[in-house]
């Protein structure tokens, strides 16, 4: 006589049965709708009908205490800083560089002339980096441009951490330099090298 439940059919659905009912408890609603909010999604709790609340007077979040005010706002006494907050290095222009190729060529190009890729697809051209008028902008306002925006230019505070933006900076003035330079000013030492391909390293 055989002892296994093999050979009976009956028995055979036993083990999937119960592995399938064991499944389906697991796979409840509450656990896909969870009592939170989506960002940027309304309330009917609170009274203004945001689910997003303003931070509470005088907190402070976390890495965003900014007591440099100058490193922050690109101003000191209401006015534009004629200077940088900080010290400019290659590793600083670099990553300005590399911020700029990223947030501003769509619109900007790679040079600063306004002719980006989003202006040949219709977009409002932005000024040439190249002109009187902006090659005389302190750092501190080009600053404040890339945080508050400034005409149909969007603000850039999300994407771009402020002493990244102090690189961008840099890095705009170092193109409106090489546009506008001559001999005199390149160091004697790479003079030699003017005209050929590659750059100067």
């Amino acid at each position: 006589m055989r002892t296994d439940w093999s050979g009976r059919p009956a028995a055979r659905l036993i083990v999937p049965a119960a592995l399938l009912a064991l499944f389906g408890a697991g796979c409840r609603q509450d656990m896909h709708n969870q009592p939170k909010y989506i960002p940027l999604r309304g309330s009917e709790f609170f009274d203004d009908g945001r689910s997003a609340r303003p931070l509470v007077n005088g907190a402070v979040a976390r890495g965003r205490l900014r007591e440099d005010a100058a490193l922050y706002t690109g101003k000191a006494g209401g006015r534009a800083l004629d200077a940088f907050p900080f010290p400019i290095t290659r590793e600083a222009l670099k990553r300005g560089q590399e911020r700029f190729n990223i947030y501003c060529t769509p619109c900007h190009d790679h040079l600063g002339t306004g002719l980006g890729m989003a202006v040949r697809r219709g977009f409002r051209r932005p000024p040439s980096f190249h002109t009187d008028r902006l090659r005389q902008l302190p750092p501190g306002e080009i600053f404040d441009v890339i945080t508050n925006g400034f005409g149909a230019m969007p603000n850039y505070a999300l994407q771009i951490e402020p002493r990244d933006r102090w690189a961008v900076a840099a890095y705009i003035r170092v193109l409106q330099y090489s546009q506008n330079a001559n001999v005199a000013d390149v160091p004697p030492e790479f003079r030699g090298r003017l005209g050929t391909p590659g750059d100067m390293r």
